[in-house]
Parts: structure tokens; C-alpha cells; sequence
């Protein structure tokens, strides 16, 4: 029996809440972080004494040298928990890349081995002053004396490699990029608590930006903020007597990257056939295929991943992506388009990881989107890049 029969449609998502994305908050991410946490439980119509678990991931994801202080960088479920004068029966951390994806994963399984009954999951993001990328290291150590002296640093380079190798292999330019960012921005300036609201952005904006790392350019990276998300999940049982809609956990699927490469080193390949692996799993887990999915929200936190996702979930085939998305592939004003990136993805947000994926999943699934409402029954919220990060499937009813 597969886990995936084992945790399909027992869990639900009740609640929610969402702060305000700023560049730089003018409250502590704890404070903020309690508040969120204290909204979504009160939207899920249940009281703090009533959850009993907690599950978060407190990665810092700064390559500056900037330091993680629980309740003042990063948030864990630990510092959540103690803060609002809880014992719960359940807290743990996520430690991994695909910090939202691995985080309900996480909530899942305590949830249906009955470690807990009602658990909080937030993803609490800051924006340290000072550089946000800058290289503080004097001494490279580990994996990092092999990259860092010849100026192979961070995240920048790490996505060039296979964004220059995808140009190249493919015959595309940089300029095509530009449908995706202005799509991601156009639905992120639609919502009032993006970083970006009404502020959408222009082909020629995005074309006028000068390149950071050979062909990244600024607006191609999500935008460090200050901001927090939490939501309640509780067993499906438990859910149908909670005011909100539940939306179901139909099953997720995982990856920790290839182990023969150096942590920044992602060839192209190794994208495409890792993320084929992943995909594979979460169909085999879920029941589901990609026919069956109406909402692919897929990750943007660079914008390649975005072409990147479209063609491992075989959406379109591998190296058509950019064509794809030019020709109105994901355009959410347009009739039979896929909604990749309505929620605004990351890029429409601010760098908040997979939290505007999932929570489109979530106000999309259960009804309660307004305006942007969809008919839609099946999402997907992808989070990193496919071979090293996650994919979590929802439903509107059990599958």
C-alpha cells in the first residue's frame, strides 16, 4: 500500500491568514507572526486551546552572512508555540529546501498517525538589512572552496547555469522571460496584501533592466520581503464541522536534488529529469494526472522555474515553454489559459517561497478567491526548483 492511499483526502486545510508583504516591516516577524497565527486560527473557527500542533520551517534564506535569531529573522514552530502560551503535543521544524511543500508533508502525516488534531503550519520570511546576496565570507570551507573563489556564489549563479543552458540549447532569448514576469506581476498587483499591489510592470520595464549574472536580471528574482502566512489543517472528519469549505490534501512528492553535484550546481538535466521523478511520485501518491489539474500554480521564485515546472508537469512539451507562455499559454485573463500564476507567484508577491501557491490552492479550492474566483477542483502548489524541492496536490472535493 502506498503512502499516497494512506493520506488521500484525510487531511484538510480549514483556515487561513495572510500579512501584509513589506519591503521592511515595522513590527518584529515574531509579532507579526503571532498575529497571523492567532487569525488563521479564529478564521478556522476554532480556539488556540484547541490546536495541538505546529509545524513550520525557519530557514533564513540570505547567502549575506546574516544571522537567524528565532523571533527576530526566522520564526519556528518552537519560539510560534511558546509565544502563545501553548504545551501542544506536536511541534516540529522542516529541514530541507521546499520549506511549504515539506512543512504540510509534515502536518500530514502527524495529523493522520494521530500525533495531533489540529495543527498550524506559517512560513515566516524577513528581509535583513544590508546586502541581501552580498559574499561575507573571508574563508570558503566545505563543498564552497570549490565554488566561491572563482566567484560561482548564491543563489544568482546558481539559476544562470541552467537558465544560460536552456537559452542556448533551445534557441531562446532572455526577451522571452519577459511574458512570465509581466504575467506573475500583473495578478500579484491585484492583491491587496502583495509587496507589488497595482503596481504592475511592462515588457519594456522588464527588458530595460540590466543583467545581475549573465542573463539574470533583477526583476527575474523575487523581491526580499518582510511577511508571514499560516494555515490550520485538521482531519477530514474534523473539517465538515468548521464554518470554511475544506480543501483536501490529495498527496505530495518530494526531492532533495542529485547527490553527485555540488549544492549550487544544477545542470539543466538534472532539473528535467529530477523533476520528472518528482512528478511521477506525486501522481503515483495521488491518484491524479495532469489532466485532472485545473489550477497549476507553479514556483517563480526565479523565473526560469517557471518554464521550468511547465514542462516537467507536462503541461507543454521540454523546450517549449518559452513559446508556451508567449502565446498566452498562462495568461489569466484569457479563456482556456492555464492559471499558472494567478496568485502572482513569488515574483507578484515578494519572496514569500511556496506560500502564494499554496494559498491560491487554498482561496481558489474552498470558494473564497472574490473577484478572481475560478471553476476550478484540482491545484497544485509547486515550491523550488522541480528536481530539488516539492509539489503538494489539493482538491475541492476528495479524489
Amino acid at each position: 500500500m502506498g503512502i499516497g492511499v494512506v493520506i488521500r483526502n484525510k487531511v484538510a486545510v480549514v483556515g487561513y491568514a495572510q500579512s501584509t508583504i513589506e519591503r521592511r516591516a515595522g513590527r518584529a516577524l515574531g509579532a507579526i507572526t503571532v498575529d497571523t497565527a492567532r487569525a488563521a486560527v479564529a478564521d478556522a473557527g476554532l480556539t488556540l486551546d484547541q490546536i495541538d500542533g505546529f509545524v513550520a520551517s525557519s530557514l533564513l534564506p540570505s547567502a549575506g552572512g546574516h544571522q537567524p535569531i528565532d523571533g527576530v529573522s526566522t520564526v519556528s514552530s518552537v519560539w510560534l508555540a511558546r509565544s502563545l502560551n501553548l504545551a501542544p503535543r506536536y511541534v516540529a521544524g522542516f529541514d530541507g529546501i521546499g520549506q511549504v511543500s515539506g512543512s504540510v508533508g509534515m502536518a500530514v502525516n502527524a495529523l493522520v498517525s494521530g500525533a495531533a488534531d489540529y495543527v498550524v503550519v506559517h512560513r515566516a520570511l524577513h528581509n535583513p538589512a544590508g546586502s541581501y546576496h552580498g559574499n561575507a565570507m573571508r574563508v570558503a570551507g566545505g563543498s564552497q572552496q570549490w565554488t566561491a573563489p572563482q566567484g560561482f556564489f548564491g543563489p544568482l549563479a546558481m539559476i544562470a547555469l541552467p537558465y544560460n543552458e536552456y537559452l542556448q540549447r533551445f534557441g531562446v532569448s532572455r526577451e522571452s522571460m519577459a511574458a512570465v514576469v509581466t504575467e506573475a506581476r500583473k495578478n500579484g498587483s491585484r492583491l491587496p496584501w502583495s509587496y507589488w499591489r497595482d503596481r504592475p510592470l511592462t515588457v519594456d520595464e522588464y527588458l530595460a533592466e540590466p543583467t545581475l549574472v549573465d542573463p539574470v536580471c533583477r526583476l527575474d528574482c523575487d523581491i526580499p520581503v518582510d511577511g508571514v502566512a499560516a494555515f490550520v489543517l485538521t482531519s477530514a472528519e474534523r473539517a465538515v464541522d468548521l464554518p470554511n469549505r475544506p480543501v483536501y490534501v490529495a498527496g505530495f512528492a518530494s526531492s532533495a536534488g542529485s547527490r553527485r553535484r555540488l549544492p549550487l550546481h544544477w545542470p539543466l538535466d538534472d532539473i528535467l529529469d529530477g523533476g520528472a521523478d518528482t512528478v511521477r511520485r506525486l501522481w503515483r501518491e495521488t491518484g491524479l494526472t495532469i489532466d485532472e489539474v485545473d489550477l497549476p500554480q507553479v514556483y517563480d521564485g526565479f523565473s526560469p522555474l517557471v518554464w521550468f515546472w511547465l514542462e516537467v508537469l507536462g503541461l507543454c512539451p521540454v523546450g517549449e515553454a518559452h513559446r508556451f507562455v508567449e502565446s498566452g499559454g498562462i495568461d489569466s485573463d484569457r479563456d482556456g489559459a492555464l492559471p499558472a500564476l494567478s496568485g502572482g507567484g513569488a515574483l507578484g508577491n515578494g519572496r514569500m517561497h511556496g506560500i502564494p501557491q499554496m494559498l491560491e490552492c487554498y482561496l481558489q479550492l474552498s470558494g473564497r478567491a472574490g473577484e478572481r474566483q475560478r471553476n476550478v477542483s484540482v491545484g497544485l502548489a509547486c515550491q523550488s526548483a522541480p528536481h530539488f524541492g516539492g509539489v503538494v496536490a489539493y482538491s475541492s472535493e476528495p479524489v
